[in-house]
């Protein structure tokens, strides 16, 4: 049986972005009219992403990006502050430590979006931080926070911003230059919907200046951002690209800045997911700050998880997710970013997944993928 994947990342690759990968290559390290490519698609991304910044590709999952960004503007001893509400989030934390980074957490609850009064009341008192890293959307849990009000509080106070916001760029509002985002980073393999295996970020010049006026050299060099600096001048990579990789990702982006609907796709569909999922009697996992990009419902008590997951791809053949860390067989979650952000794939999915919960034992108190097209309108 042929899958429908609907889960949070990886999702469907359009036809035409799989054709795009299979374009002939060609010696991306000395043909300049690759350069002029790897330029006009960087160009692409900055419509994207409303900047005027910067924008690399990098040869690395989303994670390259997050590590890279650490890498490239920590030193030994630097006070820095991790915006901790989920596990990206204090996963960032890791990293920051990783490359030497005092870290100090501004915690807050795991099952909403950051409290921007309780963030500036902790600033109040404590803002002595270089830099700053925090995560647009919390794809476990489900919960995108208010990154333009949060980064504009940070830029107040002359703090770096970095932004994970893998899970959202390309499904919720990002206006890097009107918010202040010094380095924002996704990844191709979410609401892009393009392959697996590419990082994209943009860097601001005070982030580049940061990195200029180190003491001390960046530890390693694939992660080395600064390496990328004069690229197009010199008509020089750091490394050999991912070619193929870009291709596909060129024309995924391309998909989305012509449709110019993502935006309001994502909402509309995003709400009625989780209007359906509560009126059929189950619970979601956050109280505030939903996705439009995932979203996480609690698995009913007596029913595991597997059994769900199971039924789902052997009955169905569509395939959701759960989580991990404290959520692990606690929550499953639907992704419905990009490709899989669609009416028709989501009634699907709830017209599955209601038969499934059903046949597990939970009592629906409405049919789901009903509920979700009324919810539609």
């Amino acid at each position: 049986m042929k899958k429908m994947i609907m889960t949070p990342g990886p999702t469907y690759i359009h036809e035409d972005v799989r054709k795009a990968m299979a374009c002939e290559i060609t010696n991306p390290d000395l043909d300049h009219d690759f350069y002029e490519f790897y330029r006009d698609t960087c160009n692409q991304v900055k419509d994207l992403l409303h900047t005027k910044n910067d924008v690399l590709m990098l040869a690395g999952e989303g994670i390259l990006g997050l590590e890279a960004s650490c890498a490239s503007l920590v030193e030994e001893g630097d006070r820095v502050l991790c915006i901790d509400n989920g596990i990206f989030g204090h996963g960032f934390g890791d990293f920051l430590q990783m490359y030497g980074g005092d870290v100090v957490y501004f915690e807050a609850e795991y099952t909403s979006d950051i409290e921007v009064e309780a963030l500036e009341g902790f600033l109040k008192e404590d803002h002595d931080f270089k830099l700053a890293t925090l995560v647009h959307c919390e794809t476990p849990s489900g919960i995108t926070n208010p990154v333009d009000k949060i980064c504009k509080l940070l830029k107040s106070y002359g703090i770096l911003t970095v932004v994970d916001s893998v899970s959202a760029i390309g499904g919720e509002p990002l206006n890097v230059d009107e918010w202040g985002i010094d380095i924002v980073l996704g990844g191709s393999q979410k609401c892009l919907s393009a392959a697996p295996g590419l990082t994209f970020l943009s860097v601001s010049q005070d982030a580049w200046a940061m990195m200029n006026n180190r003491k001390t050299p960046v530890r390693g060099y694939y992660c080395n951002l600064s390496k990328w600096q004069s690229w197009y001048e010199d008509k020089w990579f750091p490394y050999t690209q991912s070619i193929s990789e870009i291709y596909g990702f060129r024309k995924a982006v391309e998909r989305v800045n012509t449709k110019g609907d993502y935006i309001e796709r994502h909402k509309k569909i995003g709400q009625a997911v989780r209007k359906s999922l509560l009126e059929g009697g189950l619970k979601l996992y956050p109280t505030s700050g939903h996705s439009n990009t995932v979203t996480t419902m609690m698995v009913p008590e007596n029913i595991a998880f597997k059994s769900l997951y199971d039924t789902m791809l052997d009955d169905h053949g569509i395939m959701i997710a759960g989580a991990f860390s404290h959520l692990k067989d606690k929550v499953l979650r639907i992704g419905h970013m990009g490709e899989n952000c669609y009416e028709e794939k989501l009634f699907i999915t709830l017209k599955a997944l209601d038969k499934t919960i059903r046949k597990h034992g939970f009592d629906l108190k409405v049919e789901l993928h009903k509920s979700f097209a009324n919810h539609l309108d």
